[in-house]
């Protein structure tokens, strides 16, 4: 994110614009939101592309950054450029916009079938390794990594038909992968 480039048309025209609104005038104001908006706009789908996660939440960050504006606008230093300040809020808005996301992407689902399919002959031998791997662990754990990791359940599913919490689910699963982890390292060492 430090590689973007400070939003707007440059600080002649946003810091007197700012001046201006927070001196009361209304009409700037909106039109300096307006073009603050723009920019925002235009900085969150370039960083969106960049990460190719998709463009659903620009529009969210576009109005988040508005809101932190005009509700931080009287901490702005009128002394100092505008842009750098509007820039800061917004790069912040759009790393949140992709933690809440999370390391989802979105990519079109056509013809994934071809992409994704199956190999014509999957090695018996990993299978069985797996499988010996897996019976190192205790019985609950290995039907909630079975459950989770092979079947696809989540983690609410699997947690209501073991009668557990979804933190307890969360956390056995978190420690049935390291033990298998460790089981896997020292079966191939």
């Amino acid at each position: 994110m430090s590689e973007e480039p400070a939003v707007g048309p440059g600080d002649d025209k946003w810091a007197p614009m700012m001046r201006a609104a927070l001196a009361g005038d209304e009409a700037t104001y909106r039109r300096l939101l307006q073009e603050i908006g723009r920019a925002v706009r235009s900085m969150a789908r370039g960083a969106f592309s960049r990460m190719r996660v998709g463009d659903a939440d620009i529009e969210d960050v576009v109005q988040e950054t508005l809101l932190a504006i005009h509700l931080k606008r009287q901490t702005w230093d009128g002394g100092l450029k505008l842009a750098p300040w509007v820039n800061a809020i917004a790069r912040h808005k759009i790393i949140d916009a992709m933690r809440r996301r999370g390391a989802r992407r979105s990519e079109p689902i056509e013809d994934f079938e071809a992409v994704l399919a199956a190999p014509e002959a999957e090695d018996p031998h990993l299978r069985s390794d797996i499988e010996r791997v897996m019976q190192k662990l205790a019985p609950r754990q290995r039907d909630i990594v079975t459950a989770i990791s092979f079947d696809g359940q989540s983690i609410a599913a699997t947690a209501a038909r073991l009668s557990m919490s979804e933190v307890a689910v969360r956390v056995a699963l978190h420690r049935a992968l390291k033990s298998l982890a460790a089981a896997w390292r020292s079966a191939t060492q």
